[in-house]
């Protein structure tokens, strides 16, 4: 593939999911697939026995569905589900449910290598007392057993109840929610969308009490722009929390479809992600760590050499590997076609009028970053002259450049990797030398103000920008010239600080002196805490909470609002609630 993403040509708009290159909702997520919905089609052996779907709203609601007799499957019994179940990309009409059989999560999966047949059930309460859908799906060993539905004929704008079965066994039961109808003006659905942001969960550097508050949140929405697992050998001050160990140790990194699919089952078996996956549907994209620490297209880790260096032919063997193990540990909408080191994710979903979701992937199409430092801090000089580099291709710059212009709602929200806004720094102070991060927006400077010029002129109501990567949460105003303070804010940006994650750069006193001599953009700063960032959307106005959490080195610890931002409809820039 070329780095400009020219391999993904545009599709046709869905009216309620964009995804570009791959539009057709309608298609299977995966090759793996096979769903029967219950609208009088009779089902087989291992399949649920249930009435027509009537639903909660019926006049004269159906006598409840009830699951036949359980047949047992050979090699199928108690904790075949210990990854938990998940759901995710959510549409007015449908959702898409996942989970994967696995009762050896860190050791192959432990599963027969045949199919399983799986079946599910989405019911209006969590009783599963009026079922609305069900069906059996298939979990194929070449797709390590993972299943993914994509269920429709749901109703906008409200909560469904979701569960497995394997044969005799049955999964926890997960909590969802449609998005509002297409159209639907910006009250509706109580006319507001609560969603967390998230992101960099290094399972090795703590526990992660963040995830315990988001499910006792039950938001809307959660939001995850990017390394869900690390790829780093085992190496943990917990004894319980040390990586798995890969194929080839030393090399400090992950490579084969074995080693991905090892550390996403250690990942995914954690309960309190599993709570925050069962709270709620997920939007997920990733970042670098899902493959490998700051690659970039088809080039792996700046700095890398010897064993640990790769040319593009290998690199794309082992993105390959990581793209297809991603899909099969995600609830998203997806198409799938192993052995390809190619997969589409970036994608747009609308909740009503109220609020346009684009969903960015800046690793898989961008250039290097200029001056291919190791530790990616080097001259801003290189980011400002890098008039070639882009973070996101030329087909995806322009898929959300056309969203944004013909964007109708309230809001228009773009969830993205690497820190938007400029940052930079001496070392020493008032040394003269201007350094930054290359590997964030930084080094793709030209980029950036295409990007950010593109969100001005589109004229798209209510832009804000959703970020992580840096460990530390940030509230920053976005301008298309940072060199110029006096032009207008076209856009405010959150970046969420880490799940558990260490913050990599000096002292929170030391950025904040920088910040107040070189970065007047930057309006919030703080880095010594672990958390997410939890958003309420109403039509007036964006409120976002900023939360930390007390000790990551507690499996258990109290979680509380550090501060809050709000930003008023029609009024660019963030203030102080």
């Amino acid at each position: 593939m070329t780095s400009d993403g020219a391999g993904a040509p545009a599709g046709q708009n869905h009216p309620t999911t964009d995804r570009g290159a791959v539009s057709d909702t309608s298609r299977k997520t995966g090759p793996h697939r096979r769903s029967l919905l219950l609208g009088g089609l009779g089902l087989g052996a291992t399949a649920l026995a249930v009435a027509a779907c009537g639903g909660s709203d019926s006049a004269t609601p159906p006598a409840a569905p009830q699951l036949r007799a359980a047949t047992p499957v050979p090699g199928v019994a108690e904790g075949v589900f210990g990854l938990g179940v998940a759901s995710g990309d959510p549409l007015p009409d449908g959702v898409i449910l996942w989970t994967r059989l696995a009762p050896k999560p860190t050791a192959g999966g432990g599963m027969p290598a045949r199919d399983i047949p799986v079946d599910w059930q989405v019911a209006t309460d969590a009783g599963f007392r009026s079922v609305v859908r069900a069906g059996t799906a298939t979990a194929q060993p070449a797709f390590a057993h993972s299943v993914h539905v994509d269920v429709r004929g749901l109703q906008p704008g409200r909560d469904y109840y979701y569960r497995f079965r394997a044969g005799t066994v049955l999964s926890p039961v997960g909590r969802t929610r449609t998005a509002a109808a297409p159209g639907a003006g910006p009250e509706a659905a109580g006319g507001s969308l609560a969603f967390a942001l998230v992101s960099c969960q290094d399972f090795q550097n703590g526990y992660w009490p963040a995830f315990d508050a988001i499910a006792a949140d039950r938001p809307d929405l959660v939001v995850h722009v990017g390394d869900y697992i690390y790829e780093y050998d085992p190496d943990s001050k917990f004894p319980d929390r040390r990586h798995t160990t890969p194929q080839t140790p030393g090399l400090d990194q992950l490579q084969t479809l074995a080693d991905y699919r090892n550390r996403y089952g250690q990942y995914k078996a954690d309960p309190a992600l599993q709570a925050a996956h069962r709270a709620a549907p997920w939007v997920v994209t990733w970042d670098d760590h899902e493959v490998e620490n700051n690659y970039a297209n088809l080039v792996d880790e700046p700095g890398d050499t010897g064993a640990k260096h790769q040319d593009p032919a290998t690199f794309a063997r082992q993105r390959a590997a990581a793209y297809q193990a991603y899909y099969e540990h995600m609830p998203i909408r997806a198409t799938l076609h192993p052995g390809s080191p190619d997969l589409q994710i970036y994608r747009r979903l609308t909740f009503g009028s109220l609020a346009t979701l684009n969903v960015m992937d800046t690793r898989q199409y961008r250039t290097p970053a200029p001056g291919n430092f190791a530790s990616a801090i080097g001259p801003a000089a290189l980011g400002a002259d890098d008039t070639t580099g882009t973070m996101a291709g030329a087909a995806q710059e322009k898929w959300l450049q056309d969203g944004l212009a013909g964007s109708r709602t309230r809001w228009n929200l773009i969830a993205q990797q690497t820190m938007m806004a400029q940052l930079d720094g001496q070392l020493p102070p008032g040394s003269g030398q201007m350094l930054t991060n290359l590997d964030q927006n930084d080094g793709y400077r030209p980029y950036r103000a295409r990007v950010l010029a593109g969100v001005r002129d589109s004229k798209a109501l209510n832009p804000i920008v959703l970020s992580g990567d840096l460990h530390c949460a940030w509230v920053n105003d976005l301008r298309v010239d940072f060199d110029r303070p006096d032009t207008p804010v076209v856009a405010t940006e959150f970046v969420c600080t880490s799940i558990s994650s260490a913050f990599f750069l000096v002292s929170d006193e030391f950025v904040r002196d920088n910040n107040t001599r070189l970065n007047p953009h930057v309006r919030y700063f703080r880095g010594d805490r672990r958390g997410y960032t939890r958003f309420q959307v109403t039509p007036t106005e964006c409120h976002a909470d900023l939360r930390i959490v007390a000790d990551i080195s507690q499996r258990h610890s109290p979680v509380s609002t550090d501060t809050s931002w709000v930003i008023e409809d029609g009024h660019p820039g963030a203030r102080p609630a």
